[in-house]
């Protein structure tokens, strides 16, 4: 196989997936109004929860800008990881998911080229976000938004190849709402993506223990640091090994011959 050919099929499977997202104008739409909602409505209830002591206008800076917004950055990402995994079950269903796999290109490029795809479409749904957030007058240093793009690739890329494995568990359409709901919420909301995880570690230290060690936490922490030009280094090696891990586990759940889809009569 030549290089051109590795090239043509990534790229196809991009645009596949860029097309699909756009043509969905009901799926870009209910990407936004979700965090959208949480921001104007739902934030303005934490400024009294997170109890800090400074005096107006700084404290809705702090609030919304660096605790709220940054995590919900990370609920778009999750979301369409998740998203991207139930693409993947319905493309199992209908059959293109079989062509695709038997093709003579190896599985791990496969799935990585739909990974890739599945972060390009939620880098695009945060900037459309932050786009929105501004003209709402919650903005980030203007470096921070290009800053912000790799922690968004190494997130997106973690918590698609979450989405990517669980794909490689669920067998229906029908069983993919409750996987779902099963993994989303316990992840986003025992996380820092709402409050920092200080203000956590006085209310619980088990709250505290679970969402220093959420994968998603770190991804939030990530993205956080990013859009104010820092970089942070502990939680890019986490995001990162979590990445490597789920990524692992899904090309061999994606295996026919050793994987989950021996169960379920192939890919």
């Amino acid at each position: 196989m030549r290089l051109l050919h590795f090239w043509r099929a990534m790229w196809g499977i991009i645009w596949r997936e860029l097309w699909r997202f756009l043509k969905q104008k009901e799926r870009f739409v209910s990407a936004l109004v979700r965090p959208l909602i949480w921001l104007f409505v739902f934030a303005a209830g934490f400024r009294s929860a997170l109890g800090i002591a400074i005096s107006p206008p700084y404290e809705t800076y702090i609030l919304y800008e660096v605790y709220i917004t940054p995590g919900l950055i990370g609920m778009i990402q999750l979301f369409n990881g998740m998203q991207s995994s139930l693409s993947m079950v319905y493309d199992r269903e209908m059959g293109s998911m079989r062509i695709l796999m038997v093709s003579p290109l190896p599985r791990w490029f496969l799935l990585t080229s739909k990974l890739i795809a599945g972060t390009a479409v939620s880098v695009l749904q945060v900037y459309v976000f932050l786009l929105i957030a501004w003209f709402y007058e919650i903005e980030a240093p203007l470096e921070g938004y290009l800053w912000v793009l790799p922690a968004l690739l190494m997130a997106g890329m973690m918590l698609g190849a979450l989405g990517l494995l669980l794909s490689s568990f669920i067998k229906q359409l029908e069983n993919f709402a409750g996987v779902m709901n099963f993994v989303i919420f316990p992840l986003f909301f025992l996380s820092t993506a709402l409050y920092p995880l200080w203000k956590l570690k006085e209310s619980s230290e088990l709250l505290h223990t679970l969402a220093y060690y959420n994968p998603f936490s770190q991804a939030v922490e990530l993205i956080r640091f990013a859009l104010y030009g820092q970089f942070n280094l502990e939680a890019f090696i986490y995001v990162s090994v979590a990445f490597v891990i789920f990524m692992i586990a899904a090309i061999f759940g994606y295996n026919p011959s050793k994987g989950m889809m021996t169960r379920k009569g192939g890919a």
